[in-house]
């Protein structure tokens, strides 16, 4: 059983480094298409048994109950890596065989990627890893047992990942996949992602409300 866990903060706040190009209500709306993205995604998944989302938003559980995905509600709102932390203990209990996380943020994920994540997990112990398109930050995560490595989220994550996992001699698989790589969290990813029209959620949200129509020469088709 291979479960995928997506951790999903407030929306209050969301985005907050992209506040000199986007307002409150922009960012939020960012947030919301980017999960859908993300969820709309992993649901084509071949291979997936399920889908987590980590919560405590009650816009973002009600997204992801539409998408047939299963919420987990935090206690409280504690970061990142809590929240893969508690998911992680959850599919311990359940007796998951693998557990795969990525963030909400990855507007670009396909499910062909996250496939071939899933065809590149070894026997356990194992893992797979994927970095953020700079290399800091570690943006796919799929694990065999789910526990095989331990996490935390926050760059330079990938650096310390792969160390981690050569100290245990865990096998990593690194994969370099350019949609889950590319997690928009700062102007620059923001503006690599308009670089070109994609049919993604979050692209058509951000014409909608006009944000792209700001940036004209970032697009092209």
């Amino acid at each position: 059983m291979i479960i995928a866990v997506v951790p999903a903060k407030n929306l209050d706040g969301a985005k907050a480094r992209l506040a000199d190009l986007l307002n409150s209500e922009e960012r939020r709306t960012l947030a919301l298409a980017m999960i859908e993205d993300v969820l709309a995604g992993l649901i084509q998944v071949k291979g997936l048994d399920g889908i987590l989302v980590v919560t405590r938003e009650p816009e973002i559980a009600g997204l992801a109950r539409e998408f047939k995905a299963e919420v987990l509600e935090e206690p409280e709102n504690r970061g990142h890596t809590a929240a893969v932390l508690y998911a992680t203990r959850e599919l311990l209990a359940r007796e998951a065989h693998a557990l795969l996380t990525v963030p909400g943020d990855l507007p670009a994920l396909s499910a062909g990627e996250v496939e071939t994540m899933l065809a590149a997990l070894g026997p356990p112990p194992s893992a797979v890893l994927v970095p953020s398109r700079d290399g800091r930050g570690t943006n796919g995560v799929l694990l065999t047992p789910a526990d095989a490595l331990p996490l935390r989220f926050g760059e330079p994550s990938f650096e310390n990942h792969l160390k981690s996992a050569r100290r245990l001699g865990l096998p990593a698989t690194i994969l370099h996949l350019p949609g889950i790589g590319l997690d928009i969290d700062r102007p620059d990813d923001l503006l690599t992602f308009l670089t070109h029209y994609t049919e993604t959620r979050t692209y058509r949200a951000l014409a909608a409300s006009g944000v792209i129509a700001r940036f004209p020469t970032q697009r092209s088709t």
